[in-house]
Formats: C-alpha cells, sequence, structure tokens
C-alpha cells in the first residue's frame, strides 16, 4: 500500500466531499498519521471509509470512527488553542492526538483498562504530551475535574446525559451521535448560560456505541 496516497485520496475522496473544507483540519488530517493508531491486524484498513475496529470483533466491541465522520465532528467543533477539552472513549488515541494540535489540553475517558493503555502507548510514540488518558467510565460521576470548553463523545449514545452537558462551561460545545440504529443524528450542543443550552443537528449517520451508555427503557406488551 502507498501510505501518502492511500492518506491523499482519504482526505480528497471522502473527507472533502462530506463538506470538510477547513484547511487547518485537512492539513491536520494529513500530518497526524492515522495508521500508527489503528490495530496491527487492521492496519489495511485505516484509510476505509468505515469504522475499523479495535478488537476482536465482538457484539461489545470498540471501533474508531470512520475519517469523514471524526473530519467533519472536528472541525464542527471549532476548538481553540486555549481551550480545554474532555473525550469520552478514548479508544486507540487518534481522535485525541487530532484535538490535541487543536487545543490547550485534551484528557480523553476510556472505560476499557486495554484500549486506554492502547491510546496512551499510541500518544507517546506520536510525543504528543497535552493529553492525559484517564480510565474511566464516561457515563458516570466523572474521574476528572471540569467544566470544559468542548465536550466530544467518539461514539454514539441513545440521549445526551444531562450530567455531560453540566459538565460545559458558558459558551463550551458538545458533540455527539445520538438516536436508535437505524437513524442516528450528529448534534452539536452549546452552552449559552447555566440553564440554555441550543442544540443544532448536524448529518445523519450511524455509529458503534459506546461502552456504559444507558439504552431507552423498552415496553413488551
Amino acid at each position: 500500500m502507498n501510505t501518502e496516497q492511500a492518506r491523499f485520496n482519504m482526505i480528497e475522496q471522502q473527507i472533502r466531499p462530506w463538506d470538510v473544507l477547513d484547511a487547518g483540519i485537512l492539513s491536520l488530517l494529513a500530518v497526524v498519521k492515522r495508521e500508527d493508531f489503528v490495530p496491527l491486524a487492521y492496519r489495511s484498513m485505516a484509510f476505509f471509509d468505515t469504522e475499523v475496529p479495535l478488537s476482536s470483533p465482538t457484539k461489545d466491541s470498540q471501533h474508531m470512527l470512520a475519517p469523514k465522520v471524526e473530519a467533519r465532528l472536528l472541525q464542527e467543533l471549532n476548538v481553540r488553542r486555549h481551550e480545554r477539552v474532555l473525550e469520552i472513549g478514548a479508544g486507540s488515541g487518534y481522535m485525541a492526538a487530532l484535538l490535541s494540535h487543536k487545543a490547550r489540553q485534551v484528557v480523553t475517558l476510556e472505560i476499557d483498562p486495554a484500549l486506554a493503555k492502547m491510546a496512551s502507548d499510541n500518544l507517546k510514540h506520536a510525543a504528543i504530551s497535552n493529553v492525559s488518558v484517564v480510565e474511566g467510565d464516561g457515563s458516570k460521576r466523572l474521574p476528572t475535574a471540569g467544566p470544559f470548553d468542548v465536550i466530544l463523545l467518539s461514539g454514539s449514545v441513545a440521549a445526551v446525559p444531562p450530567a455531560l452537558l453540566n459538565e460545559l462551561k458558558v459558551g463550551g460545545r458538545l458533540a455527539a451521535i445520538v438516536g436508535q440504529e437505524p437513524v442516528m443524528c450528529a448534534v452539536l450542543v452549546t452552552r449559552l448560560s447555566d440553564k440554555e443550552f441550543k442544540s443544532v443537528n448536524l448529518f445523519d449517520t450511524v455509529a458503534p456505541r459506546l461502552s456504559g451508555f444507558d439504552e431507552p427503557s423498552r415496553f413488551h406488551f
């Protein structure tokens, strides 16, 4: 595989057509080596237009989001250099690596100990020093101090927990993929004041579930 040609094709054929036109984001995608954050067994899939498994596939296995989804979420969050970011679902550490180039500090939570170690090792190998990988369940009380300027859920949830919204600063933004298969939507929530939030639907997509987040009750008659 010609890695640089595959990276170029990913950016030009998958990501640009998905309305990711921010020159800074596109340059970042060319610089941060996505293949270095993909498990060796799936490295041939690093630039595919699909989610990439982070372990042997099972019902509850975690995945990297598709490249165009990662890029679009990063663009919509519009992270600025002075901001502090919380990511829920570190996975392999790739999204945290992208965020690290845009933010002052990134805290990324990972419920799976093996993935937390993978993310930490990958970020260290990439010489990224402003990301803290914390092993913990982002659906519960956060094991790290807020508030945050930006929160990103790197996977889908049935609904955004109010507790996470309360971790946003006023003016802060949260991005998540919300809904039930086959209908999900990426949303951007902005905190306007202590009690007021504005939610905008960004684009339709489907993504694997984040571990630990509650599913809605289902009634059977």
